[in-house]
């Protein structure tokens, strides 16, 4: 059975303790993975390094985009920042909301009501591009949201380390589509979401396009697991 909001559903489920069963991940390029709904319910101290230093770095008024179940929104509410939360899954919205936030439904592509001094993109927040040649378009949308001395915080990996051979060689078609370009679908009770496409890109590929869109990319923090955070303000 095909359903388009996989993740809301769960995410409501997980919210009124109806089910514990965790999200199956089928990508293009691993094996099926598991996504535990308590993972996107995470408090501040459970967070990983760079989402806590991603958080750190936020002011004034705060876009949350591809908020899912409003993790990162709820710190920063707390922390008493102005924060507008948007996701394009109705059920993730319908969570935000019960949970006390200011959330939306809608498509950050098409999103171009107000401005904002940070636009906050984790848990690689970049993929909602999904393609490479869609990357500078999707940085110049961002770049058009922002106040004067806004800021875009983002995170993405290099995986390439998933084309790694035994003998420590990398296997790469250079002349395929770029090795960053992922293909997933999700399945949760017996329901698979259609495919989508969802793009993860080296800091140095992500630096030239950030400069097309006029960004500056500056490397805050890498992770032990090829995952780094970058800032983009306006040049």
């Amino acid at each position: 059975m095909s359903n388009n909001d996989i993740l809301g559903t769960a995410l409501k489920d997980y919210l009124k303790g109806k089910n514990k069963e965790n999200i199956t991940v089928i990508s293009s390029i691993a094996e099926d993975d598991e996504l535990p709904l308590d993972y996107l319910f995470r408090k501040a101290n459970q967070l990983p390094k760079l989402e806590q230093k991603a958080l750190a770095l936020c002011y004034g008024k705060v876009l949350d985009v591809g908020a899912g179940s409003g993790t990162h929104s709820l710190i920063l509410k707390d922390r008493g920042l102005d924060v507008l939360s948007i996701d394009i899954s109705k059920g993730a919205v319908e969570v935000m909301k019960e949970r006390g936030l200011n959330a939306l439904q809608t498509d950050f592509m098409e999103f171009n009501h107000q401005q904002f001094d940070t636009i906050l993109l984790l848990m690689n927040g970049v993929g909602i591009a999904q393609k490479l040649n869609k990357l500078t378009h999707f940085l110049n949308h961002a770049a058009s949201l922002l106040n004067d001395g806004g800021q875009v915080l983002l995170d993405s990996s290099d995986i390439k380390y998933m084309y790694t051979e035994k003998d420590g060689s990398i296997w790469l078609n250079l002349y395929g589509e770029y090795y960053g370009e992922v293909t997933y679908q999700m399945k949760y009770k017996n329901n698979l979401s259609p495919e989508f496409s969802w793009l993860f890109v080296d800091f140095e590929k992500l630096k030239e396009h950030a400069a097309k869109a006029s960004l500056n990319c500056e490397l805050i923090f890498e992770d032990e697991h090829y995952g780094y955070l970058v800032r983009l303000i306006k040049s």
